[in-house]
């Protein structure tokens, strides 16, 4: 037996990809004092490496994830952020850079 083949329909128009639904819809959050965008990115629409602020970890290409920006910013300005780093950006801590030496305290 031979696997089933999906046809298509007598009278389909195939279907175009429009470049407003590809980033998904965008909400805004207070977060600091200020308002920011923030929209979801599916794994197909992550194309390229990004550095999440939240965790100084990398999010690679195909990884579901946030993109925020301040309302009143610019383009240079958004960040990508793992969903859970998002989520959790008041209960974490600026993440410093210490030295092997350097005291713990």
């Amino acid at each position: 037996m031979s696997p089933r083949r999906n046809r298509q329909r007598v009278g389909a128009q195939p279907t175009e990809h429009v470049d407003g639904d590809r980033y998904g819809l965008e909400r805004t959050e207070e977060w600091r004092g200020e308002e920011w965008v923030v929209r979801q990115v599916a794994g197909a629409g992550a194309a390229k490496h990004y550095r999440c602020p939240g965790c100084d970890q990398e999010i690679p290409p195909g990884v579901p994830h946030v993109v925020s920006w301040p309302r009143q910013g610019d383009v240079d300005d958004r960040r990508h952020w793992h969903r859970a780093c998002w989520n959790a950006r008041d209960r974490r801590s600026a993440r410093l850079q210490r030295s092997r030496n350097a005291p713990r305290y």
